[in-house]
């Protein structure tokens, strides 16, 4: 069911604003898309599923809290970004991805949707200033080589139940790359959250700062 229903299957209780911006989601992409091709066509069709749902595996291992300050590296057309802001409107997120059009795609879903708590910027991480309670994105890079381009980038002082860090979308076999990387972290499988194939081998990293 590649569906707005879906969001609302796995997160009961959204205000009236959340699903109709979760609605509102669906059409924003498939106009944009055409316009500035973000999201391969096939997976257009899975929207929901496969970018939507996946992005809203975080808020599974973390609520984030009012005024906490999110970082979303490589967000592309504004994954995990946008439907984390949806479903946090009271934290801050900061949308950053080196690809000019594609932030280009990003203004224009959170202008449709009337997000304020997104900022939207072309350029590479390590050219962006601040610090965040924590830093989010969807399998941009080897962890070793994320982790380099982030790790001055955290606060100091954690308020969640989790430590201030990097919450990373990812999938298949990770034990290669975290044994490389060499530092602690956490694993959580989406499978225990979300009962959709697509969601049987994906996971969310979460490493400390």
């Amino acid at each position: 069911m590649d569906k707005p229903e879906i969001i609302d299957h796995y997160y009961p209780g959204l205000s009236t604003i959340q699903q109709k911006q979760f609605a509102l989601l669906g059409p924003l992409y498939k106009e944009w898309n055409e316009k500035i091709n973000v999201i391969s066509r096939k997976d257009i069709d899975n929207l929901y599923i496969n970018h939507i749902l996946h992005s809203l595996g975080i808020g599974k291992v973390i609520s984030f809290k009012a005024g906490a300050e999110i970082l979303d590296v490589g967000t592309g057309g504004g994954f995990p970004g946008i439907p984390l802001a949806i479903l946090f409107p009271e934290a801050n997120f900061h949308l950053v991805d080196s690809i000019g059009k594609k932030i280009t795609v990003v203004n224009a879903v959170a202008e449709g949707l009337g997000l304020k708590n997104v900022k939207a910027q072309q350029a590479r991480v390590e050219e962006t200033r601040g610090t965040y309670d924590f830093i989010v994105s969807r399998a941009v890079a080897r962890m070793q080589e994320f982790y380099s381009w982030v790790k001055n980038k955290s606060k100091k002082e954690s308020r969640h139940n989790l430590d201030n860090g990097i919450l990373y979308l990812k999938g298949g076999d990770l034990d290669e790359e975290l044994d490389e990387l060499k530092k602690p972290y956490a694993l959580y499988s989406l499978s225990d959250y979300f009962q959709e194939v697509f969601f049987e081998t994906k996971k969310v990293v979460f490493i400390p700062l």
